[in-house]
């Protein structure tokens, strides 16, 4: 059944949340225009591929229809085939002809947030990928090549062969490079279904990529919940890195000692509770959303 929402039911919610996604995507813009590139904030846009723009959009949900929308803002949506517009009567919800090319998508998803949860939590990685991602690697071919490493190849290599290679994440795994891959248990893109497990900072971040697929079928709080995370994610991710990157005002969590892996170990364990809460609710919200579209297509 849809849900007519008032200008002032929706108006609020659209301010919020453009205003705390402005946070994140103008300094993403400013450094477009400029040519200047983030090696923490970038990877949130560049690896996950929605734009500043799409973030910032804003939707309630499917099923919810946006009364009274005036002109200015009716005319944001009028470019997406995902939507069905009327600003004669100021009318904007989620076309639910459109839902269907992302069903495989989000039913894969429920898949593997439920997968996840059946497993425990591991935390003996120690923020490895983003040193397996350099280790023995010619300086060309280091992925932040414009950013300096704290410590010598030499030294990086010693830690990573001395700490060991425990990823269960195929999306940091690929990165991987050819001498640091042969160094633990090889992994698939199918291996998702089958390790995948929450104790994992790059699940937590990945969660931003399961609301996002679903487009305007889920409510954009969700969304902004979800990339909030993964920010927080990805700066312990680099934080725990080789990489200096105290110009960018982020301390090193410093794994080749073994205070620096407790720390990071600390920090990954809170994470992951706070991953667990945003699975939870992302895993409801599809499961929920899924329901819906087999009712009223």
């Amino acid at each position: 059944m849809k849900l007519t929402l008032t200008y002032a039911q929706w108006h609020p919610r659209l301010l919020a949340h453009e205003a705390q996604v402005a946070e994140w995507t103008k300094p993403r813009l400013e450094r477009r225009k400029a040519g200047r590139k983030h090696p923490v904030d970038d990877f949130l846009f560049d690896y996950y591929r929605l734009t500043p723009g799409k973030l910032r959009q804003w939707h309630p949900g499917y099923l919810q229809v946006m009364m009274d929308v005036p002109p200015e803002i009716c005319a944001r949506y009028t470019g997406s085939r995902d939507y069905r517009v009327d600003c004669a009567s100021g009318r904007v919800q989620a076309d639910p002809d459109r839902f269907a090319r992302r069903a495989a998508m989000l039913r894969r998803s429920i898949t593997v947030l439920t997968n996840a949860a059946t497993r425990p939590a591991t935390f003996s990685c120690f923020g490895m990928h983003e040193w397996a991602m350099v280790y023995r690697s010619e300086p060309a071919r280091i992925r932040h090549a414009e950013e300096a490493l704290r410590l010598s190849p030499a030294q990086i290599a010693s830690v990573v062969e001395a700490t060991g290679l425990r990823c269960t994440h195929f999306d940091a795994y690929r990165f991987f490079t050819d001498s640091a891959a042969s160094r633990q248990t090889a992994l698939t893109p199918n291996d998702q279904l089958t390790t995948e497990q929450p104790g994992c900072l790059h699940f937590g971040m990945d969660l931003y990529r399961h609301v996002y697929q679903a487009g305007p079928f889920l409510p954009s709080e969700l969304l902004a919940a979800c990339f909030a995370h993964a920010k927080a994610a990805r700066r312990l991710d680099m934080r725990a890195s080789p990489y200096d990157l105290a110009s960018y005002g982020l301390s090193p969590i410093r794994l080749e000692t073994a205070e620096g892996q407790a720390r990071y170990v600390h920090e990954q364990r809170e994470l992951s509770r706070q991953s667990a809460e945003l699975r939870r609710e992302t895993l409801t919200a599809l499961e929920s959303l899924m329901e819906l579209f087999s009712h009223t297509r």
